[in-house]
């Protein structure tokens, strides 16, 4: 059993498919969330110690203010784990040179963000975890998938780079890359597949959960595949 008992467990895009799972996973092994994300509060967000809502992780003192609100309400940070981000699937010869940009923002600027603003108070903690999100496309991509492989390859070499930053601070660094994960939109838009072959949220949550205990204090710089049930 993972002990994240009493931690603050900070989740960008924690009201996504990915964000609940993580979130209902994290409570249920004693931890005290704060899920911050760009949409409003719904109806039926999911338990949690503080909700941080309305917030563009794309703009580094929202993402700042963020952080803060945490530190100020539950007293300490001690993980963070980046889920926000977007998808597009978009082939070059017709598509909107745009969504690169969008994409690198989306996915690459919310963790630098989010992780430039919780650093101060992950290394007080002592022994702070970070947990990104990486894609196993990144590793292979095809074709459509340019923009989006692009920014989570980003996201990985971050991931390593801050990894070396940090390795003698007390502070560990890690990627999950994740094949399809088996979401409401996933089956919308791949009607065809079998989402049984597909990473569920729980399964994923898990992982990330590992990774962010105090069990693992001796993995840092792990781009970890998670590439579905067997």
């Amino acid at each position: 059993m993972i002990d994240l008992q009493d931690d603050v467990v900070v989740i960008t895009g924690g009201l996504g498919q990915l964000g609940r799972a993580v979130a209902q996973a994290a409570k249920a092994q004693g931890a005290r969330t704060a899920l911050i994300d760009h949409a409003p509060k719904p109806a039926d967000a999911p338990p949690a110690e503080l909700h941080v809502c309305g917030v563009d992780l794309t703009d580094p003192a929202r993402a700042q203010g963020a952080m803060n609100t945490v530190r100020e309400r539950l007293g300490a940070i001690h993980v963070l784990l980046n889920i926000a981000g977007g998808f597009t699937w978009e082939t070059l010869e017709g598509g909107d040179p745009a969504s690169w940009d969008r994409m690198y923002a989306l996915n690459v600027k919310t963790a630098v963000n989010a992780t430039g603003a919780a650093l101060p108070h992950l290394l007080e903690s002592g022994a702070g975890r970070i947990v990104n999100v990486g894609a196993a496309g990144a590793v292979k991509a095809g074709a459509g998938m340019g923009p989006y492989a692009a920014s989570k390859a980003g996201v990985m070499r971050f991931t390593e780079a801050l990894a070396e930053e940090l390795k003698d601070k007390g502070v560990t660094v890690n990627a999950v890359l994740p094949s399809v994960i088996d979401t409401p939109q996933n089956r919308a838009d791949m009607p065809e597949a079998d989402p049984a072959k597909w990473v569920s949220p729980a399964d994923l949550a898990a992982v990330m959960l590992f990774l962010a205990s105090r069990e693992a204090r001796a993995v840092t710089g792990a781009l970890l595949p998670v590439m579905g049930r067997v």
